[in-house]
């Protein structure tokens, strides 16, 4: 690969890629066309003048697909597998029958925010959030305040961040190698961001439309269904753990924990049947997710900031106005971080402006009057507080500690190489 073209003293590489994120967040009704033409116009590009990582025109583009096509087919797996996981959990009761036990007052708010948290660790933050939305839609009468939106789309965020199977971004990190124990730092953070922001959100949504609970009906579990989920996600946990420990070599090989995911899904098909009427609207966001992750591996990472704690807090508020998939996958090429605060970061970060997470456009599908920045930054204010609070707790009480190097880097320059460059 030649050296970049410059333009302004920035690598055109990235001023496509900054265009396609541009385009992604003002064109949020045709996302996957505007990341297909980006996807398009960046490897034509690269086709025509610098090459690929490895070697010039179709033969490079051929090369670099196979380097990262296991990446690419666990993601599609895992995202495909988890809609229908979330669909399992839906149906499974539990969800239906949680308002009736919420407190009528602001605290009812507050423990909403929680359990939506609570279920995004182990649930994919989208459904979370949507699952949220909708109990908000029956305990508050319809009449949900935009400041406790933004307060979902947090908790949503904010509880997937220390999960590896509870936000795309951290499933990424898993799937490229880094400990699930690494991530799990990311709740220090997340922890105290809930409380920042969690209270002042459940005043506004009281003082807007207060509570509205009904008896409890008794709760009827359906057990095989949870069953099913606690399957899932204990096989994939143990493909991903005996994949590493023994058979590394393999995870460069195999998708193996996307096919551990939908091995149980198949073969738990005939107990209860997944709703397959999911997967054709979740394999165009997939597709969507995948073209920006596509993107981000063709930057040249070397013109990546230098990592430290003061990029990755930096990351976060960038991760509000541009998609956090492509950040995390040019973060986990370029390597060097503490990868419990990356995953807090671009995470919750998002959370500051409604399309900055995918949680949050799902959610502003639902209630259409949160796509307005200026009223989810006037109403929101305490997701962007309990952001910088919550990380700062966390930098006090854990440090940044730099990871070792989570896989073999054969592609990627060591951190000595990589320019310094300041995030804005």
């Amino acid at each position: 690969m030649v050296e970049p073209i410059m333009l302004l003293g920035i690598p055109v590489d990235f001023i496509l890629f900054g265009l396609t994120l541009l385009g992604v967040a003002l064109f949020h009704h045709h996302t996957l066309a505007v990341a297909l033409t980006g996807l398009a116009a960046i490897t034509l590009y690269k086709l025509v003048f610098t090459g690929f990582k490895f070697g010039a025109g179709l033969a490079g583009l051929a090369l670099h697909m196979q380097h990262e096509w296991v990446i690419l087919a666990n993601l599609f797996l895992l995202l495909m597998g988890f809609a229908l996981l979330s669909r399992h959990f839906e149906k499974s009761g539990v969800p239906d029958e949680m308002p009736a036990f919420l407190p009528d007052d602001w605290k009812g708010g507050f423990v909403l925010l929680v359990v939506i948290a609570v279920i995004s660790s182990f649930l994919d933050n989208i459904a979370a959030a949507l699952i949220g939305g909708t109990m908000a839609r029956h305990v508050f009468r319809g009449k949900v305040h935009i400041g406790y939106l933004a307060a979902i789309v947090a908790a949503s965020n904010a509880g997937g961040s220390g999960s590896v199977v509870g936000d795309t971004t951290t499933t990424m990190m898993w799937i490229d190698g880094v400990s699930p124990l690494s991530v799990l730092e990311a709740f220090v953070a997340a922890s105290v961001a809930i409380v920042i922001f969690g209270i002042p959100a459940s005043f506004q949504q009281h003082a807007y439309s207060p509570i509205k609970k009904h008896a409890p009906r008794g709760l009827k579990i359906e057990w095989i269904r949870l069953g099913i989920v606690a399957a899932i996600l204990i096989v994939a946990i143990l493909a991903n753990v005996i994949a590493n420990v023994r058979f590394p070599a393999l995870l460069d090989m195999l998708p193996v924990i996307g096919l551990a995911v939908w091995a149980v899904i198949l073969l738990t098909a005939p107990l209860r049947r997944p709703d397959w009427e999911v997967m054709p609207e979740t394999f165009m966001g997939t597709i969507f997710l995948l073209s920006l992750v596509t993107c981000a591996s063709m930057m040249p990472v070397e013109k990546l900031p230098l990592a430290s704690w003061q990029t990755a807090l930096g990351l976060g508020f960038v991760s509000a106005v541009f998609d956090n998939i492509p950040l995390t996958a040019l973060a986990l090429k370029q390597g060097g971080y503490d990868w419990g605060f990356l995953a807090y970061a671009v995470g919750f970060g998002g959370s500051m402006i409604w399309f900055g997470s995918s949680a949050g456009v799902a959610l502003s599908n639902m209630y259409p009057e949160a796509k307005s920045v200026g009223l989810w930054l006037r109403h929101g204010w305490h997701v962007a507080l309990a952001y910088v609070i919550g990380f700062f707790v966390m930098l006090a009480v854990l440090g940044w500690h730099p990871d070792a190097p989570h896989r073999k880097r054969t592609d990627v320059p060591q951190p000595a190489t990589v320019a310094v460059a300041t995030v804005r």
